[in-house]
């Protein structure tokens, strides 16, 4: 075999998506990677693709992709990595090629070593014993919870007395989610604050339907949470986000966020919902969806090295 390494491309997104799809069928059994959400990583204005990008090809077939993004300006580093089973050798050295830009990446920030963090499927097509072998250890479960819809049983629910909910056309409601957001979900494992301008772009804000966010709020508090959802994935309504002040927690209102977006997909023909949390999340996250019917599609670990 012939290995060829270069840096990605826009024009690259559709064998990107190609690959992630392949891996997908692999780790989960059916394809989940969207064109444009690769498009939008590799757009993001945070991207870096000629430092920060590696696109690893067995002559005209992809076979390894990985991507380094900064979001702390510190010692913090992510990094995405995929590779087709049979292809570990250039997957190993990928993986070499991106522990050292990550150490680089944090020094140019004046950190004197690097946090590199890698989320991959509890079974990926990455032989985990590399990782191992390279001083890298699991710190984090998450898992992908679903659930069917049903627009019999999924209406809108009733809106509780001294409670009131909202969606975001206008801009200063846009806004608002933004520092909902940050201030809801401050105290989550490996949360990084953003300003509102960076989190538009990591949102994918230009492609977001605005008509599936929404905000909560009470008399008694004003606005206290909030649910983004979008509807353009191909194989599932999805809900990147849900939170509550740590004030209104205790309320009921994560759980009518939850029920009223079951009810808006519901209505749009969607049969499907999902949503991704920590298994170790400690505002009773897990409990709620479990409560609410969603189940586990699949797991994935957050792997963690420290490189200086």
């Amino acid at each position: 075999m012939h290995y060829s390494l270069r840096p990605a491309a826009l024009t690259d997104a559709p064998a990107i998506t190609e690959l992630l799809n392949t891996v997908d069928e692999i780790e989960i059994g059916r394809p989940e990677t969207d064109l444009h959400t690769v498009q939008a990583d590799l757009k993001h204005p945070g991207t870096d693709l000629e430092r920060n990008s590696w696109l690893m090809w067995d002559g005209d077939t992809l076979v390894a992709y990985g991507l380094l993004w900064d979001e702390s300006g510190g010692d913090r580093i992510d990094i995405d990595h995929y590779v087709l089973p049979d292809h570990q050798r250039p997957g190993a050295h990928l993986l070499e090629a991106m522990e050292a830009r990550a150490l680089e990446k944090a020094r140019e920030n004046g950190a004197g070593r690097a946090v590199v963090h890698l989320h991959l499927n509890v079974t990926p097509t990455l032989d985990t014993q590399l990782l191992l072998r390279r001083g890298w250890q699991v710190v984090r479960r998450y898992h992908v919870k679903h659930r069917t819809l049903d627009p019999a049983r999924d209406v809108v629910p009733e809106v509780p007395a001294g409670v009131r909910i909202r969606n975001c056309g206008a801009e200063e409601d846009r806004v608002r989610v933004h520092a909902l957001h940050q201030a809801s979900f401050a105290e989550h494992f490996d949360f990084q604050p953003r300003p509102y301008d960076q989190w538009l772009h990591d949102i994918d804000a230009d492609a977001l339907d605005w008509s599936l966010v929404w905000i909560v709020s009470t008399d008694e508090l004003g606005d206290a949470g909030f649910l983004l959802a979008r509807d353009d994935r191909e194989a599932m309504g999805w809900i990147p986000g849900l939170g509550v002040l740590t004030g209104a927690r205790g309320l009921g209102l994560g759980g009518f966020l939850l029920r009223y977006a079951f009810a808006a997909f519901a209505a749009r023909g969607r049969d499907t919902i999902g949503l991704g949390v920590d298994t170790a999340n400690a505002t009773g996250a897990p409990r709620l969806y479990d409560r609410h019917g969603m189940t586990t599609h699949f797991a994935v670990d957050t792997w963690e090295t420290v490189l200086s």
